[in-house]
C-alpha cells in the first residue's frame, strides 16, 4: 500500500529559497500550494503536476482567509506549511526608514507568518498531527546595520516559533525556525548593492563582508534550506519542535560597518 502524497503549503514559493524548497517536496512525491504575490513567476509553475497556484499577499487576511481554506478543505487537510514568503524592507539607517516601508516589513516578514499558520493549525490539530517550517534568517539571531525591519521582523520568528511549538505540541505539531546566512540568488545580490550605495562601497565587497565571519567562507546554497526543511518535514525529525537551526556555514562574527560617521 503506498504512503498517500503530504499535502504541503510554501508561502513565497514561486522562486528564491521557496521555489527550492517546493522543487525538493515535489521530487519527494508531495502535493505543494504555492502561495505567493507574484503571477508572473507563479505561471512558470502552472503546468508542472502536483502544483497548485494561489495568487495571494500573506499580509492580507481577507485573502489569505479566502485561499487558503479552500485549498485544504479541497486536500482533506494539510500536512506541511513553510513559511518562505519575506521581503528585504528599507536598508538605510534607522533614523532614514520611511515607517510605511518599516512596517511593511513586520507585515510580511513576521506578522505574514501568523496569519498564515493560524489557518493551518486548525487542521493539523484534528489530525493529531503536522509541521511548520518558519523561514528567519540569522540577521535576526545576531541584529544587522541598515537593516532595523528585517532583523527586527526575523528576530520575532524566535518568538512565534517557540511559542507556537509549545501551544501545538500536545496535539503532535511540531514547529521549527530555519536561520539561513546569506543565501545565493538574485534577493541577495539586490540587497548587497543597495547596501553598497548606502555606504559608498561597492556590492562585490558587501557580499565579501556577509561571509567574512563565516567558519565555511561562502554563500548558502538554496538546495541547502530545502535539504533542511525536507529533514525537519520527514518522520526522522519526529520528537524536534521548538528549535532554532541556523544554516550559515558557522557564523563567527556578524558585523556590517554603516557609513563613516561624523562624531568620534
Amino acid at each position: 500500500m503506498s504512503t498517500p502524497a503530504r499535502r504541503v503549503i510554501v508561502t513565497g514559493g514561486a522562486s528564491g529559497i521557496g521555489a527550492a524548497i517546493a522543487s525538493r517536496l515535489l521530487a519527494d512525491g508531495a502535493r505543494v500550494a504555492l502561495a505567493d504575490p507574484d503571477e508572473q513567476a507563479l505561471c512558470s509553475w502552472a503546468d508542472a503536476p502536483g502544483i497548485t497556484c494561489l495568487v495571494v499577499d500573506v499580509s492580507d487576511p481577507a485573502a489569505l482567509d479566502e485561499a487558503l481554506p479552500r485549498v485544504i478543505d479541497d486536500w482533506g487537510g494539510v500536512d506541511v506549511l513553510v513559511n518562505a514568503a519575506g521581503i528585504a524592507g528599507p536598508i538605510a539607517l534607522a533614523e532614514d526608514c520611511d515607517p510605511s516601508e518599516w512596517a511593511r516589513c513586520v507585515e510580511v516578514d513576521l506578522v505574514g507568518h501568523f496569519l498564515t499558520a493560524r489557518l493551518v493549525i486548525p487542521a493539523m490539530k484534528r489530525q493529531r498531527d503536522g509541521v511548520i517550517v518558519n523561514i528567519g534568517s540569522t540577521s535576526g539571531l545576531y541584529g544587522v546595520g541598515l537593516r532595523t525591519a528585517y532583523a527586527a521582523s526575523k528576530a520575532g520568528l524566535v518568538g512565534l516559533t517557540k511559542s507556537l511549538a509549545v501551544e501545538l505540541g500536545p496535539w503532535q505539531v511540531r514547529v521549527n525556525l530555519i536561520c539561513p546566512g546569506s543565501v545565493r540568488g538574485e534577493r541577495i545580490r539586490r540587497i548587497a548593492e543597495a547596501e553598497a550605495q548606502s555606504r559608498g562601497t561597492t556590492a562585490d565587497a558587501v557580499e565579501a563582508e556577509y561571509v567574512a565571519g563565516q567558519s565555511i567562507a561562502r554563500l548558502v546554497e538554496p538546495d541547502e534550506i530545502a535539504d533542511i526543511v525536507h529533514f525537519l518535514a520527514s518522520r526522522a525529525a519526529r520528537m524536534i519542535t521548538g528549535q532554532v537551526i541556523s544554516v550559515d556555514g558557522h557564523t563567527e562574527t556578524f558585523h556590517l560597518p554603516g557609513p563613516p560617521s561624523a562624531a568620534h
